[in-house]
């Protein structure tokens, strides 16, 4: 039978087992596969495979009308366009996660936001890489009066676009839309202002374990 639980329980806490041997087998322009030999709770050992990652953030743009700024493009990988929110890698050493995201809100949609906030923190694929995304989300929306950061690479394709919250929820439980980190964003929006606790949300500068800073 089940044990219940308490909510004390619901959690997630950081644990490291035993490794024995660590190598990289492949090097890439962004990220690596590493493969470490991790001792199982029996005192076997295991090989397992991952990607290092920099991390991520992105940024759930929402303006005074309840529609959220999204950017449609090409991922090659998957073979689809996808409807994303402003997001990118933590590819600069040391920066701060929110300067990160406040400069992707820039430089893919063109935007500035006056009010920011942590939405959610989220591993998309734990098992098979320990990239962590953190997932804003910007109100008191603007263009920005910068110049246009000059695009290149899939980028030069970008569309960006607003829809109603509502419309990206409907799209992600019916299985049209499916950028993990957008699904994750638009259900905890979702679900935040059902329960009228945006102003609850954590600060822009909440700590970050999973990349300090």
């Amino acid at each position: 039978m089940t044990e219940p639980a308490s909510s004390r329980e619901l959690r997630d806490t950081a644990d490291t087992w035993e490794v024995r041997a660590e190598r990289t087998s492949f090097e890439g322009r962004i990220w690596n596969v590493v493969s470490d030999d991790v001792v199982m709770p029996d005192g076997r050992t295991a090989t397992r495979d991952y990607v290092k990652h920099p991390g991520a953030v992105g940024v759930l743009a929402l303006d005074e009308q309840g529609r959220v700024l999204l950017v449609r493009q090409y991922r090659h990988p998957v073979r689809h366009r996808l409807w994303e929110m402003p997001a990118g890698l933590l590819d600069i050493p040391g920066e701060n996660p929110l300067h990160a995201a406040q400069r992707e809100l820039y430089e893919e949609a063109h935007h500035k936001a006056g009010d920011w906030r942590v939405l959610v923190d989220v591993y998309p694929t734990s098992g098979g890489s320990d990239e962590a995304i953190r997932v804003y989300l910007a109100r008191d929306l603007a263009e920005s009066d910068a110049e246009r950061f000059a695009a290149e690479g899939e980028e030069l394709d970008l569309q960006v676009r607003r829809f109603p919250l509502d419309e990206v929820v409907r799209g992600a439980l019916a299985g049209e839309l499916h950028n993990g980190a957008l699904v994750a964003g638009a259900l905890a929006l979702h679900a935040a202002l059902a329960s009228g606790s945006l102003d609850s949300l954590r600060p822009a500068d909440a700590p970050w374990p999973a990349r300090p800073f």
